[in-house]
Parts: C-alpha cells; sequence; structure tokens
C-alpha cells in the first residue's frame, strides 16, 4: 500500500462532550513523549490544561445555568481548535504511516474507494500457551488494510494493544501472568473506516 497518504479524522469535533472528554484525554496520553511527534505546535501541558478544563466545566455545567453552559460551551470550542491543530502536525509527519498516525490517539479518514462497510471481526482462537502474551487468530474481514487491538484488565478501561496486517497470528503482548484480561478487534479499510468492535473475549496470561 505505499504512496497512500493518511489524513488524521476530525470527526472528533461533533462528539457528545462526555466522549470528546475522553477522545482529548486518549491523545494527551499518546503523544506525551511519543518520538514520532517531537514538535507538536501545542505541548501536552498545554493541550492537556484545555482538555482538563473543559472537563471541568463540563462537571460544573451539570449544575444546570446559563453562564455554566456557555463556559462549557466556550471551553469545548478552545479544545477542539487545539485537537485540530494538533491533528494537523500529527497528519504532516505521519501521512505516509497509519501505524505512526494511530499511535497519537488520532483517527484516521479512511482512503479505500471501496463502497461497503466493514464487517466485524470475529475472534476465532486464542492461545495464552506462551507466557505473558495472547495469540489471537480472526476471521479475515474483506477490504481491511489493518486490524487494531485493544485490551484491558477485566472490568477496567481500554488499552491500545497494537496493529496487525493480518488476522490469522496476532500477538498481544506485556500481559501480567495470573491475570484475566478481555481482547477486542476492529478492522481499519473500507467505506466506513473502521468496523464496529469485535464481541470481547477474556483468557487469563500465563
Amino acid at each position: 500500500m505505499a504512496g497512500i497518504s493518511y489524513r488524521v479524522s476530525y470527526a472528533f469535533g461533533v462528539l457528545p462532550d462526555t466522549k470528546l472528554d475522553g477522545f482529548g484525554a486518549n491523545v494527551v496520553v499518546k503523544m506525551t513523549g511519543n518520538p514520532a511527534f517531537p514538535a507538536s505546535p501545542l505541548t501536552m501541558a498545554e493541550l492537556g490544561a484545555l482538555r482538563l478544563g473543559f472537563h471541568n466545566a463540563l462537571l460544573a455545567a451539570l449544575q444546570g445555568g446559563s453562564q455554566l453552559i456557555a463556559l462549557r460551551e466556550e471551553a469545548r470550542a478552545e479544545l477542539v481548535l487545539a485537537l485540530r491543530q494538533v491533528g494537523a502536525y500529527v497528519q504532516s509527519v505521519a501521512g505516509q504511516s497509519l501505524a505512526t498516525l494511530l499511535s497519537s490517539g488520532f483517527e484516521a479518514v479512511s482512503t479505500n474507494r471501496a463502497q461497503s462497510p466493514l464487517d466485524t471481526p470475529v475472534i476465532l482462537a486464542i492461545d495464552n500457551s506462551m507466557s505473558t502474551q495472547f495469540t489471537l487468530r480472526l476471521q479475515a474481514v474483506a477490504n481491511a488494510r489493518t486490524y487494531q487491538i485493544q485490551k484491558c484488565v477485566t472490568g477496567d478501561a481500554w488499552e491500545e494493544a497494537g496493529l496487525s496486517t493480518q488476522a490469522r497470528s496476532i500477538l498481544v503482548t506485556g500481559l501480567v501472568p495470573g491475570t484475566i484480561y478481555s481482547v477486542q478487534v476492529r478492522a481499519i479499510g473500507g467505506s466506513t473506516g473502521y468496523s464496529a468492535w469485535s464481541n470481547p473475549v477474556s483468557c487469563m496470561a500465563t
């Protein structure tokens, strides 16, 4: 797929408030110390402060009142503008590498011209025979370029666990023996950009 230019999706600008809050927090985490992006137009301290300001304004606005709601909207607009600035920088650096782009916490606009959405991946098997890692086997998805993996300790928040260009043997590493993890996968490509996440599958790491 050489020669493809990937673009950052700005769909975060229309996310509901709570999801925008989480999206901004994830970008700050993913960009902090990320060696692929050494010269962001905003420092992650600055972006984090804007995200925290929006978070606090969002909580305050739950009390109601036109002034608090107006402050929430102002904080939202500031955060969206900042994310757009950082997103443009990410695209300028990582436009030829989907993996690098996704490592920033931003998502990509699909470049696939196929006119059908992606099917949801199915995890067919999970192998925990190797210590500290799982090996996943998926049902391959037509028009998928890449598979994105998430993991979590069952009951906790999801976290990124890597990308894979093939479905038959996907490694999930860095697991703690004796801990039960859930994993889920989505496909990237097609006309919708991303499939739905697969049903989670749980397994104990050895």
